[in-house]
């Protein structure tokens, strides 16, 4: 794999109506912001061959709306996505190495955020200092490996900063 997409789901509803935390869908802003980076990364020529989701109603929910961007992309639901910690996370990556040129993975926050400043740590740029501060809904980290097989920041890329964001 040379580039790895961390994308956090679009904004959920605060209580589902029925059934826990799991079961929790996007709200329209949610839906909007999902689809819009959808077609940021694909603008940025960020085109994930690999996708794996949360199974949690938000996750599958914002691939719903990513989805269109990525009509070629191969898709996989993991149950141990959901809320996964950054250890979780990486070993996952690392796990699909083989599988993808470049793997997108949809979760959730804190463990999604820890990851992303984990491998963003040597990049030195705003769009890094923006990622050690916060990693909002629908937020998407894009980076590459570079020669030594560490990962890199291409870009963090926000919402609010493509004209989403908004109620």
């Amino acid at each position: 794999m040379q580039r790895l997409i961390l994308l956090r789901h679009g904004k959920a509803e605060s209580m589902a109506d029925m059934g826990g935390d799991a079961e929790r869908g996007l709200t329209d802003r949610g839906r909007r912001d999902s689809a819009l980076m959808g077609r940021v990364l694909s603008d940025a020529g960020a085109t994930p061959d690999l996708v794996l989701v949360s199974d949690a109603r938000r996750t599958r929910e914002t691939w719903e709306e990513v989805s269109a961007a990525f009509p070629s992309a191969e898709v996989e639901f993991d149950r141990a996505l959901y809320l996964a910690s950054a250890e979780r996370l990486a070993h996952t990556i690392d796990a699909n190495t083989e599988a993808a040129a470049c793997l997108m993975i949809i979760g959730h926050n804190p463990g999604i955020h820890e990851i992303a400043a984990v491998f963003a740590g040597r990049t030195q740029s705003a769009d890094r200092d923006r990622l050690m501060e916060s990693f909002p809904t629908a937020c998407a980290a894009v980076f590459s490996k570079d020669a030594n097989g560490g990962w890199v920041l291409d870009a963090m890329l926000e919402p609010k900063r493509h004209g989403g964001g908004v109620l």
